[in-house]
């Protein structure tokens, strides 16, 4: 629903400078839309230099993956209510 689409978009930008205490740099776009028409608001970090085609950077895709998806739940756990509160 677009209407929730803004509202949680906002809620969470809100809370942007926050957000990059927990994550670092992140890239953001309020209107991405899937190969099914769907429109959503997304946020992404990304990892240079690596591959998961070569097994040597998989150490580093590891750790990468361990240190951002930690900072992204990190910061839903402690602002969930106030996302959720909509």
């Amino acid at each position: 629903d677009e209407v929730f689409r803004n509202a949680y978009y906002e809620k969470i930008w809100s809370l942007e400078d926050i957000l990059k205490d927990f994550t670092g740099d992140f890239h953001k776009d309020e209107y991405f839309t899937l190969e099914s028409g769907k429109v959503i608001a997304r946020i992404w970090v990304e990892k240079h230099g690596v591959s998961i085609f070569n097994k040597n950077t998989w150490s580093e895709i590891f750790e990468f993956f361990v240190e951002k998806m930690d900072g992204f739940e990190r910061f839903y756990y402690e602002y969930e209510d106030f996302i959720k509160d909509v």
